[in-house]
């Protein structure tokens, strides 16, 4: 497994992609948390920032991520659960090395956060309102928001613009939209409907079906502001 993750890594890097995003989806669900070994392993074969997520729970793993290569680290379940893990993270580190990422979905009209989703089965809505939540990891110290919206992920219809829209009204730190890329289209309308810091995916670039190169080649054709 760790061969795949380390040409996965190399392809990126090579490919154009501006940062690389590693979630141990599991990890949370599973109580334990991302090796760092591998981490260590990938940071040494890429030149492009680097962010790990996966069971990130105290100060001293965040460290070990951190001093094994990545550049920031990503906490969602451990952040909902522990709060001041947040205040924590930036005193120590820096907000610049804090990413929150939450999962998101829409019940009775308001989006809900939601924790331990690398895991079906353990799966939970929590009680916190998505908006709230994003104005009180700002308050906290978080560096950066990565916002997946659930109802949208995998299904390659395109990223939730109603989500995201509401999200960017309340964020003062970068917002990275997460969930629903199926075509290159999508990432126009994205970035032509939201002023969002980046797009993340994943299932498109693993399958090649949408090359980074090609996509940004794609988005600049448009008037869209990319690095090339």
């Amino acid at each position: 497994m760790i061969g795949d993750i380390i040409d996965l890594a190399l392809y990126y890097s090579l490919a154009g992609a501006d940062e690389l995003v590693f979630y141990d989806i599991t990890a949370s669900p599973s109580n334990r948390q991302v090796d760092y070994q591998w981490v260590s392993k990938v940071a040494k074969c890429i030149n492009i920032p680097f962010c790990v997520a996966g069971g990130i729970r105290t100060v001293k793993s965040a460290e070990l991520i951190l001093n094994s290569g990545a550049d920031k680290i990503s906490i969602n379940t451990p952040a909902i659960e522990s709060p001041d893990l947040i205040d924590k993270l930036a005193h120590r580190f820096g907000s610049q090395c804090v990413v929150i990422g939450i999962d998101s979905k829409k019940i009775d009209s308001k989006w809900v956060a939601y924790k331990n989703t690398g895991d079906p089965t353990k799966a939970t809505k929590t009680v916190t309102y998505t908006l709230d939540w994003i104005k009180e990891v700002q308050l906290r110290g978080a560096g950066e928001i990565v916002l997946n919206c659930i109802s949208s992920d995998g299904t390659r219809n395109g990223y939730d613009i109603e989500q995201l829209n509401a999200a960017r009204s309340i964020s003062q730190v970068p917002l990275i939209a997460s969930g629903g890329a199926g075509h290159v289209d999508h990432f126009v309308d994205l970035f032509n409907q939201i002023d969002v810091d980046g797009a993340l995916a994943a299932t498109v670039f693993h399958t090649k079906e949408v090359k980074i190169d090609e996509l940004k080649t794609y988005l600049k054709s448009k008037n869209i502001n990319v690095r090339i």
